[in-house]
């Protein structure tokens, strides 16, 4: 008997929507909007979510209701998170290789050298969770009979406007010090190239990051960053992802509230980047003690 050979019924093709991630949760834009992603040839990739300034508020408030837990928890118990997060990127690289070559106009060589940098630019941050306070910390010298000790603390709530041409690695490289020093993040994405950045929301929410610790949010930086600059609940801006003239607007909207500012500046974000990025969203607690009376024979303790 002849064996009869199998047909392969044709199928549609499931195409992802992209949707926010805010609060832990992914809502699509509560405008409604969408806009057209495309490479760098002006082929069609999907269609992201184009952000509201409402979807900008709610972020806000979700990154605001998380930084209490996160800022409390001990710098060993973040790094361990951001450790997990550089796990679930190891097990969807292939993913993230296609999304950042399409985006880039990368060849798959090249995309997967710079996934695998981002992977060993969260292990990097990783590892100074609980090593940053040692550096930028510690007991000063003064004269009197007084212990003086300074140590680090989160500023809060920051907006980071991602680079735009670096989709991914600069994405990580502008994101995780944020949080890795107990801030929580509201992170606008790449305009032109956002698909990286809501994929990477798919793996925190399925990480031990806690909801609303990192939101992310598409559309036009502009439209988005606005809002983001003059409100009062945000503590800090870092403007990456800025031109120079809107670097400028939003400089003055952050004053009105002495916003910390990080401003644009060029970064080659394959070279090692330093502590710069944790240090400007930190700020510094100085306690002064009596160490008792001082007698011959020294201090009472």
């Amino acid at each position: 008997m002849s064996e009869k050979s199998e047909k392969t019924e044709p199928r549609l093709s499931v195409f992802k929507t992209y949707k926010l991630y805010v609060g832990g949760k992914f809502p699509r834009s509560e405008s409604g909007r969408v806009y057209e992603v495309t490479d760098t040839k002006g082929n069609w990739l999907a269609n992201a979510p184009q952000s509201s300034r409402k979807d900008a508020r709610d972020a806000v408030v979700a990154a605001r209701k998380a930084f209490g837990g996160w800022s409390g928890a001990t710098a060993y118990n973040r790094g361990q998170v951001l450790y997990r997060v550089a796990e679930m990127l190891e097990g969807r690289k292939d993913q993230f290789v296609r999304e950042v070559a399409e985006a880039e106009g990368l060849s798959k060589a090249k995309a997967t050298a710079v996934v695998d940098a981002a992977v060993d630019r969260w292990v990097w941050y990783a590892g100074w969770t609980d090593k940053i306070a040692q550096v930028v910390g510690g007991a000063n010298p003064v004269a009197g009979p007084y212990f003086n000790l300074s140590s680090p603390e989160p500023t809060g709530v920051v907006a980071v406007l991602a680079p735009q041409d670096s989709s991914f690695l600069g994405l990580v490289s502008v994101l995780a010090p944020v949080i890795a020093t107990g801030n929580t993040a509201v992170v606008i994405a790449s305009e032109k190239s956002p698909l990286p950045a809501l994929s990477l929301g798919e793996v925190l929410a399925t990480s031990d990051v806690p909801g609303g610790v990192v939101n992310i949010l598409s559309g036009r930086t502009a439209e988005i960053a606005a809002p983001l600059a003059a409100h009062q609940d945000v503590n800090a801006i870092d403007l990456a992802g800025a031109d120079a003239e809107l670097a400028k607007d939003l400089e003055i909207a952050a004053a009105d509230n002495l916003k910390r500012v990080l401003r644009p500046q060029p970064v080659d974000f394959t070279a090692t980047p330093g502590i710069a990025r944790m240090t400007a969203f930190l700020e510094t607690k100085t306690v002064w003690h009596p160490t008792g009376a001082l007698g011959a024979a020294g201090s009472s303790y």
